[in-house]
C-alpha cells in the first residue's frame, strides 16, 4: 500500500484533520518557508498527534547539531534534507541521530535520479526542479523519467486529488508527499486532506 505523507503542518486544526484522516507521516518544516515552524511549536503539535502517525522534520543545509537537538526532544522520527548535504554529512547525521534520512532530489532528468541513488540515505524524495526553491514548488515533473528506481522513494511535486491516482499508477512510488495539494488559501484544508487520503487508500 502506498504510504501517505502530508507536509507543512502548522496549526492545531491541521493536527486534528490528520488525526481524522490517518496518513502514515506528517512533515514539520524547519527550513525557510511560508510553512516554517519553530521546534517549540512543532513539539506542541507533536503532543497532539496520534501516536500511529510518524513525523518528518524538513531541513535545508541546517547544522547537524541543530537537527540533533530537535531529534533529542522527540519531535521527529525521520529527517528530510532539501539542501546541498553531502555523503559525509548524511552519514554522520544517521549515525548520531539514529533516524532514517530522506534526501530530496530536484528532478530534471533520469540522470538526476540515478546519481541520487548512490547517496547513503534511506529514502529519496523526487520533486520538481526549481532554481529558485529547494522544494515545495507545487508543480509536477515528467514522471516518465522515473524508471526502475532502486531505493524506496516518495513522489512529490504538484500532487492533488485530481492527479494522485494517475501519479501512483505511472510511477508506483513507496510513498507520496503532498503539501499545497491539500491547501486552500495557503492553509491546510480538512476536506482536501480527507479526500486525498480516501482516494489513495481506495487503490
Amino acid at each position: 500500500m502506498t504510504k501517505i505523507k502530508l507536509c507543512g503542518l502548522t496549526r492545531v486544526c491541521d493536527i486534528e484533520a490528520v488525526n481524522e484522516a490517518q496518513p502514515d507521516y506528517v512533515g514539520f518544516v524547519f527550513a525557510n518557508s511560508k510553512r516554517r515552524i519553530t521546534p517549540r511549536e512543532a513539539f506542541g503539535l507533536k503532543e497532539l498527534l496520534d501516536d500511529k502517525i510518524q513525523t518528518v522534520g524538513v531541513f535545508v543545509d541546517e547544522t547537524i547539531d541543530q537537527i540533533l537537538d530537535i531529534c533529542s526532544i522527540g519531535i521527529i522520527d525521520f529527517i528530510q534534507l532539501h539542501g546541498q548535504e553531502n555523503a559525509t554529512y548524511m552519514e554522520r547525521l544517521q549515525k548520531e541521530s539514529g533516524k532514517p534520512v530522506i534526501k530530496a532530489v530536484r528532478v530534471r532528468s533520469r540522470e538526476d535520479i540515478k546519481a541520487a541513488e548512490k547517496l547513503n540515505c534511506n529514502y529519496l524524495l523526487l520533486d520538481a526542479f526549481s532554481d529558485k526553491s529547494a522544494g515545495g514548488t507545487g508543480e509536477t515533473f515528467d514522471w516518465k523519467v522515473v524508471d526502475a528506481v532502486q531505493k524506496p522513494f516518495f513522489l512529490a511535486g504538484g500532487l492533488n486529488s485530481g492527479n494522485i491516482l494517475q501519479a501512483m499508477s505511472a510511477v508506483k512510488p513507496f510513498g507520496v508527499d503532498i503539501s499545497s495539494g491539500v491547501e486552500s488559501d495557503g492553509f491546510k484544508d480538512r476536506g482536501k486532506i480527507l479526500e486525498i487520503v480516501r482516494l489513495i487508500r481506495s487503490v
